[in-house]
């Protein structure tokens, strides 16, 4: 009876999950002119969802439907998902994961239905990981739509919680080893009848004890396809329901057609095929499981640094007194106390106390960092001795752990370019197979007029056939490059960042606190005699400046500083500010001409003397006059050397850009070898120059650390800084070096490389295997069970192809 028919005096059936309700509270809807019933407002929404995508076949073909739980059941599991939502703006973005993916083909299919729905700007899905990262426009479509869109394709969304993915994958890997285990055991049993039966089928065999062990064979050969067989079964029913096709059902088809043939077999006599049924389930079930395995192995990082991050903290009250609570509900700018032995729960800079720091997690050093009152401190690091007071800086939502956890998932989720070949494949591959399984039967039945033979060559096609390999080729070895390179201090922000690197043809490399140390030490000082206190004015006016030299100059005096107000940071020219009412202004001589101030000839002489040793010049003028010029020399840095040449080594062209004069700038270049030199720029003269090497056609890293880069970082194909680096060049660099050490660049590009010839040899693997396999299987060479065996070996060759790459 249709949908909505009466089943009973005051019951109807609800028209999407068949749950019976009472006539009187249920909602009755016409949807293009036919009256449909509803048990509630749910179903009513995924009703109309899967009508108005025109996916109405789901409710034409579907047979044996089982009543789904009710909707407030999958109501109250969206509520679930509400704390993991991030909202800028409009815009609103969530990860999932999502159980019951089992090939590329799964992937496809949801990524190309989730952009269907109203709303929805992006999504990615990762194979390697089984996660989803939607966003979305919360004014068009809401979380509860997106979630029972996913579900109504066949795939369950969890939530993503720390450790979830993890969690996730261990319960699929236990869920795998007993269904593999039970098969294991039942296929073991089967073949020592299957081989009595062969040997009869050879030797002769009385009818009576043929029989016996022909319905022994059915029995033991019942529980592998159906219990241990189940994942298969269901994905595959639910493929068919809704019209698309996966993996799953070449396992099905191919299992179901050995195992219902041999049952007429026991009926008409003949050749039985039970142990073919079983050990095509048990060696899938066999890869399936060591899968699992690798990608636990794999994502196991994630979690591990989502450990370190403490859940409670020492909270410092107004009174002193010190109250344990939860890390959520400590805010900005209130204090802590950290304990020996402890875990910081926050960032923040120390405001009392000093410690021993164990910074590993960030940098990869083992050896502890010494805090003491004025630094700062990160989640996640280990105190090791002393008890330090820590005014918090942001939240736990924002800490440097927190965002080095988000990027990595980022990274993992963004896909590659080259990914797109597979995935243009998978949405193919499985009805091809089909295909060419049907046309395989009746060309064998047609030339051999043997069914047998026919049937067993389409089965071979059918379980040989392998889209895993395909789609576990390109994120199983971003997975693991990305993981393997944040262990190593190298944190990537992408997939399609990682194959970038690979290509890179010129390296342009920033001066200061680059390839040089980025602490420049004052060498000269020539005070014209504006103010008495010439240099207590420079120190409090650079206080406020994240330039290295603005951080020497406000070193090189230890008095007491003075107040600056309307201050003003001019990236890669200089600074301005009011002290006791006068306009002090600290720069270059290209900011003190523009800013009209007046230099006369001997001042000019003391700074072209200093430009020509090679020095830093900073100018120093106190309203509209030159109050002094002051000599800076920043050395190189121990390990720019090596870098510059790992990177020529490389064949790569190298160029160095500079803010600085140009005498500095040839000073430090000369001393590197660099000969392609540009002084004197600005943050968007920086852009500029990465724009025209674009243009020429070449792919351009920029490494960077300062504000002054950030324009330049954004504009190249790959933008790279240290560890040390300001907050601004962080936001805008592709790659961010945590550990400050240069020489980890020659390493991402090695790493880079390496990963991509890795994924290069797993997509040609998964397309050469198949493209060998499949005319063997056609041509009868290839028994379903070798072909199961194969199908296996085939997807453990890229996963274990891909985990190499932890050995960078």
């Amino acid at each position: 009876m249709s949908g909505n028919e009466k089943s009973g005096t005051d019951m109807v059936h609800c028209e999407h999950c068949l749950q019976e309700t009472n006539r009187a509270s249920a909602i009755i809807v016409k949807i293009s002119g036919e009256g449909k019933t509803f048990c509630c407002k749910g179903c009513l929404g995924v009703y109309e969802l899967i009508h108005n995508n025109s996916l109405d076949a789901f409710y034409n073909q579907r047979f044996d439907w089982q009543p789904g739980p009710p909707a407030t059941e999958v109501k109250l599991q969206a509520s679930a998902f509400s704390d993991t939502v991030t909202i800028t703006g409009n815009e609103h973005r969530i990860e999932l994961l999502l159980s019951g993916i089992r090939c590329a083909s799964c992937v496809w299919l949801i990524e190309k239905f989730v952009m269907k729905i109203d709303g929805v700007v992006s999504i990615r899905v990762n194979y390697a990981t089984h996660k989803a990262a939607i966003t979305w426009s919360g004014d068009k479509v809401s979380l509860d739509t997106i979630l029972h869109g996913i579900s109504s394709i066949g795939y369950l969304p969890h939530p993503c919680h720390g450790n979830g993915t993890a969690d996730l994958f261990a319960q699929e890997k236990q869920d795998l080893l007993l269904r593999f285990g039970t098969a294991g055991f039942f296929s073991m049993q089967l073949m020592i009848f299957t081989a009595a039966l062969y040997a009869g089928f050879f030797e002769g065999m009385e009818e009576r004890y043929r029989l016996v062990f022909q319905l022994i064979s059915w029995a033991l050969a019942t529980p592998v396809l159906f219990y241990s067989g189940y994942p298969f079964l269901s994905s595959a029913l639910r493929s068919l329901r809704r019209m698309t096709l996966n993996m799953d059902v070449l396992v099905t088809l191919g299992s179901l057609s050995a195992y219902c043939y041999s049952i007429a077999m026991i009926i008409y006599g003949g050749e039985m095929f039970f142990d073919t049924a079983s050990m095509i389930i048990t060696f899938i079930l066999l890869g399936r499981f060591l899968e699992a395995g690798s990608r636990l192995k794999a994502g196991n990082s994630i979690a591990e640094m989502a450990e370190l991050q403490p859940h409670e903290a020492l909270l410092i009250s107004e009174s002193g007194a010190t109250v344990m609570v939860p890390v959520a509900a400590v805010q900005h700018g209130e204090m802590i106390e950290i304990i020996p032995g402890d875990r910081i729960p926050l960032d923040g800079r120390v405001v009392e106390g000093e410690a021993e720091v164990n910074e590993a997690m960030l940098t990869g050093e083992s050896n502890p960092v010494l805090k003491t009152v004025g630094n700062e401190v990160f989640a996640g690091s280990f105190s090791m001795n002393g008890r330090l007071r820590i005014r918090v800086i942001g939240n736990a939502g924002n800490t440097l752990l927190a965002q080095i956890i988000r990027t990595v998932e980022d990274a993992q989720a963004r896909k590659a370019p080259i990914q797109g070949i597979a995935d243009k494949t998978a949405g193919y591959f499985v009805p091809a197979t089909i295909v060419l399984a049907f046309a395989t039967f009746f060309y064998w039945k047609i030339t051999s007029s043997n069914t047998v033979t026919a049937l067993m060559n389409a089965v071979s096609v059918l379980v040989i056939a392998c889209p895993c390999a395909l789609g576990l080729a390109t994120p199983l070895a971003i997975l693991v490059g990305t993981t393997t390179a944040g262990k190593r201090g190298i944190l990537v922000k992408g997939g399609d960042i990682f194959e970038t690197v690979s290509k890179i043809t010129t390296a342009v490399l920033d001066k200061t606190g680059t390839i040089t140390t980025g602490k420049p030490s004052m060498t000269n000082l020539h005070d014209y005699g504006l103010s008495p206190s010439f240099m207590q004015h420079v120190a409090s006016l650079e206080a406020a400046s994240e330039h290295p030299t603005g951080r020497a100059l406000v070193a090189a005096w230890q008095g007491e500083r003075l107040t600056v107000t309307q201050f003003r940071a001019i990236p890669g020219k200089g600074v301005s500010g009011v002290i006791e009412g006068t306009l002090w202004r600290a720069g270059s001589r290209a900011f003190m001409e523009n800013e009209n101030v007046q230099i006369d000839i001997k001042q000019n002489a003391h700074t072209a003397s200093l430009e020509a040793e090679g020095k830093t010049v900073v100018l120093v003028a106190c309203g509209n006059r030159l109050a002094g010029v002051i000599g800076m020399i920043d050395d190189l840095r121990q390990d720019a050397l090596p870098l510059i040449a790992g990177l020529r080594k490389k064949g790569l062209a190298l160029m160095m850009l500079t803010g600085d004069n140009q005498g500095v700038a040839n000073y430090i270049a000369a001393r590197c070898g660099i000969s392609d030199v540009q002084a004197g720029l600005g943050p968007l003269e920086k852009a500029a120059v990465i724009s025209a090497l674009k243009a020429k056609g070449e792919c351009v890293m920029m490494v960077g650390d300062g504000i002054n880069d950030a324009p330049a970082l954004t504009e190249a194909d790959i933008g790279v800084t240290l560890g040390h680096a300001s907050g601004i060049a962080l936001e805008s660099a592709s790659v961010a070096i945590l550990k400050d050490d240069l020489s980890l660049i020659n390493t991402l590009i090695k790493s880079s490389s390496r990963c991509f010839s890795i994924i290069r040899q797993n997509l040609v693997w998964a397309f050469s295997y198949n493209l060998i396999a499949l005319p063997l299987a056609v041509s009868g060479v290839l028994h379903p069970i070798i072909s199961a065996l194969l199908m296996v070996v085939s997807s453990l060759v890229v996963v274990g192809n891909s985990l190499r790459l932890k050995k960078i």
